[in-house]
Order: C-alpha cells, then sequence, then structure tokens
C-alpha cells in the first residue's frame, strides 16, 4: 500500500498520523547520534560477509553448472544455483526490512504449475524459465564490489572521524605525528612533531568533529544505493506486481458492480415495483366500482394519480444515482451542483476544470461526491459544507469539507472503506482527514483518464 497523505491545500500534501517529533538540535548534528545512521552503518558492515558467502556461492554453482552442461547434469546444478540464490535473497530482503526500514514484498514463488505439483524436471524448467531467480543471481554477482566499496567508504572515515574527534582523551596512549617520524630542520638535525599542545588537539578534535558530522549522510547515501538494488533486483517486477495490482483491481470492479446491481434490484422490487403492484390494484378495484360508485371510484384514481407521481420521483432518483442525464449532458459542475441542491445543508459547489475528464472517471468523481454528501446530511451534524474540483498535472481532485462533528474513519467499515476500494480499483486514493469535534475533509484524487 501506498503512503497516506492528509490533505492540506491543493498544492500541499503531508503524511498522515502522528505529527512529526520536535527536535532542539539540528539534523547535521543529529546525524551521528540517530539510530538510522547506526543501523544504515551496521547493514553495510555485514554486507561484506554476506556479500562474500553469496559471491561465492553464485560464481561457483555458476561455473560447475555451466562447466557441466556438457551432460545434462549441468541444468538442475544451475537450477539449484538459482534457487540458492532466492534463499540468500530473503535473507537479504529480511536485512533491508530490519536494518534499512525497507518492505519488499517477496517475489512469486517458483511453482512447476499453476496449481502446484510436477515432477523434479518440470520445476527445474519453471526455475530456470524464472526471471526472477536471475534477477537473484545477478544481484549475488554484483553486490560483492559494491559491499567492498561501500564498507570501506563508510567504516574508514567514521572510525578516523570518531578517533580525531576522541583524540583529546586517548592522545597520551601514544603521539600522533604529523608527516614522517622526523623531519629534517637545518641540516642534520631532527625533530618530532607531536599533537600535544593545547591549540593541536582542540584542532584535531575539530577536524575529526567535521568529517564525524559529514560521514552520516555519505552512509545515508551508500545505503540507498542498497535500498536500490534490493528492491530493484529482489523483488517482484513491475510488471508482476502491476499484473497483480489489476487483478485486485478485478476483483473490486466485480463486487462493487454486482452491489450496485443488488442496490438497483432492491431499490426497484422494494420502492417501485411495490408500488406499481398497488397502482395495478387500486385501478382495479376503481374499475370495479367505476359502474355502481362513481365517486369512490374517481377518489380512488386521484390517490393512484399520486402514486403514480412517486413511483416516478423513486425511478428518477433511481437513475439519477446510476448516472444522470445532466452529468452526460453538462458535466461535473452542473451535475455536483444539482446534489448540492439536495444536500440537507448549505453547499459550495466550486468547479475549476481546463476540460472534461474521461467519462468514467466523471462518473465515478460524481458518485464520490453524492455519497460524500450524504455522508454529510446523515452523520455530520454540520452547518455548511463545501465542494472543490481541480485539476493537477494528470489528476483529478475532489474535496469535501464540513463543519460537523468529524471522527469519520475508513478502517471503521464504513461506506468510506467501500469507497476507498471504489477509487482504488481505477489507481485513485481517498484521504479522510477528520479528528474528533471536526471539521472533516475527505480529498479523493482520479486519474483523468482512466
Amino acid at each position: 500500500m501506498a503512503t497516506e497523505y492528509a490533505p492540506q491545500t491543493r498544492d500541499r500534501w503531508q503524511p498522515a498520523g502522528h505529527p512529526p517529533k520536535r527536535h532542539f538540535l539540528p539534523p547535521a548534528l543529529r546525524a551521528p547520534f540517530e539510530a538510522r545512521t547506526w543501523r544504515e552503518l551496521g547493514y553495510l558492515m555485514l554486507s561484506l560477509p554476506v556479500s562474500v558467502l553469496l559471491f561465492t556461492f553464485a560464481v561457483g554453482m555458476t561455473s560447475l553448472g555451466m562447466g557441466l552442461l556438457i551432460t545434462f547434469l549441468g541444468v538442475p546444478v544451475l537450477a539449484a544455483c538459482l534457487a540458492g540464490c532466492r534463499g540468500f535473497g530473503a535473507l537479504e530482503r529480511s536485512r533491508a526490512r530490519a536494518l534499512l526500514k525497507l518492505d519488499v514484498a517477496d517475489p512469486a514463488p517458483v511453482r512447476a504449475k499453476p496449481g502446484g505439483g510436477g515432477g523434479p524436471m518440470v520445476w527445474t524448467g519453471a526455475m530456470l524459465k524464472s526471471g526472477s531467480s536471475w534477477r537473484h543471481l545477478l544481484y549475488a554477482v554484483l553486490h560483492m564490489p559494491w559491499a567492498i566499496f561501500a564498507f570501506t567508504v563508510s567504516l574508514v572515515p567514521w572510525s578516523f572521524g570518531w578517533a580525531m574527534l576522541t583524540y583529546p582523551l586517548w592522545h597520551w596512549v601514544f603521539p600522533a605525528f604529523v608527516g614522517v617520524d622526523g623531519i629534517q630542520l637545518y641540516g642534520d638535525r631532527t625533530r618530532h612533531i607531536h599533537l600535544d599542545q593545547p591549540v593541536e588537539l582542540a584542532a584535531t578534535s575539530a577536524f575529526g568533529l567535521l568529517i564525524t558530522l559529514a560521514t552520516p549522510w555519505l552512509i545515508r547515501g551508500l545505503a540507498t544505493v542498497d535500498r536500490v538494488m534490493v528492491a530493484g533486483l529482489l523483488g517482484p517486477s513491475r510488471l508482476a506486481t502491476r499484473v497483480s495490482e489489476l487483478e485486485s483491481d478485478r476483483g473490486v470492479v466485480v463486487d462493487t458492480a454486482a452491489a450496485d446491481l443488488r442496490r438497483i434490484e432492491r431499490d426497484l422490487h422494494d420502492g417501485a415495483q411495490a408500488r406499481l403492484v398497488a397502482l395495478a390494484m387500486d385501478l382495479g378495484l376503481a374499475k370495479e366500482k367505476l359502474t355502481h360508485d362513481p365517486e369512490a371510484a374517481a377518489r380512488m384514481v386521484g390517490e393512484a394519480h399520486s402514486e403514480v407521481k412517486i413511483a416516478l420521483q423513486e425511478l428518477r432518483d433511481l437513475a439519477r444515482g446510476i448516472h444522470p442525464a445532466v452529468l452526460t449532458d453538462r458535466g461535473l459542475d452542473a451535475a455536483l451542483s444539482a446534489v448540492a441542491s439536495r444536500c440537507t445543508v448549505p453547499v459550495r459547489v466550486e468547479v475549476d476544470l481546463p476540460a472534461r475528464p474521461a467519462p468514467a472517471i466523471e462518473g465515478i468523481a460524481y458518485f464520490t461526491v453524492s455519497e460524500l454528501l450524504q455522508n454529510v446530511s446523515k452523520h455530520a451534524r454540520a452547518s455548511r459544507a463545501t465542494v472543490e474540483v481541480w485539476q493537477t498535472a494528470d489528476r483529478l481532485m475532489l474535496q469535501v469539507s464540513d463543519d460537523g462533528q468529524g471522527g469519520a474513519d475508513t478502517a471503521a467499515g464504513s461506506g468510506l472503506a467501500g469507497l476507498a476500494e471504489r477509487l482504488g480499483a481505477v489507481d485513485g486514493i481517498l484521504v479522510v482527514d477528520s479528528p474528533a469535534g471536526g471539521p472533516t475533509t475527505v480529498t479523493a484524487e482520479l486519474p483523468w483518464r482512466g
């Protein structure tokens, strides 16, 4: 799941959740003591022995398998090499998750058949055809030279910086020399230069402080490269991830369509259909009384006429909930204004769009605002509400806010959760900012083109 963002303004979004901690020291002074620096340094230190083991295994098994390809034995050896690299990849993902705080999903397991099963030869073929397995092997080969470089570049300045910073505490153990053991002065006379004077100690410590303050940022840069390698080579491919997302979205779309059909069927059965059945019975009774009691028949026809008006209004409301004609004819501005006019609280509608989005996106936007305004009418206890619609780059932005009691939450299993799923099916996002006591701001983001 993507990171949640809380709406602030049209142009500024910030992570939702608890407010950031306040620090009295600037980041440059905090960096050497932060847990993140030490975790990333630990990751870089462990990368060297792990990468050596992984490189040795990968190169050794690959060389053995390639050498045995002249016989059939090379094929299962290569498959075993790829399987071992996948095992090391699971270890690397766990290490990145613990030390780099990088959560990389496991790639799809290698299956001989879609339903599982199959013999060893079928499994071997599936392993050799797996692109994820070959990416694991590529990681094993590429990571060792990088791990050696990162280990050296991070450890040397880190150790040297702390050593120089704390030099006044241990300089008495053995003096440090500037230059060589002896500097020749005035012919044969030599002199040792010791860093033991207060000014020299202060200068050495200040130099170490500069290196100590700069090294954490170097460590973070090196760790970023490791993050890219782990995410790019040890995680699922973008294509596989996208296919999984589309399969999930397809399920949501199917479930949503089925729910809409059930809602329409229920509304027709319990509403308009029931009224039409009652209307038919009333007209039948009026027909029977027409000859011997015209006044009663006329009265029943008048009641039936009122029922027809109510049934027609229910059918119009049902059709409007599916896809109103005003949306097709005049766009979101007119359609949302019509929805706002039926809300129980005053609603200000502001639509600023240079053109009309895709029809499917336009329909989802209309449905989203309709549902949110219904929530305002039923649950918010608000005195006013605002609907704003605008375009940002290639995204359609919707924001519905009210001054009600707040407390809305998508995790509470309410209609907001279903609305979030509906938007997610088209790569949309729903963000709710509704503290207890209000106000409430719900922001929806949709693609401009479906």
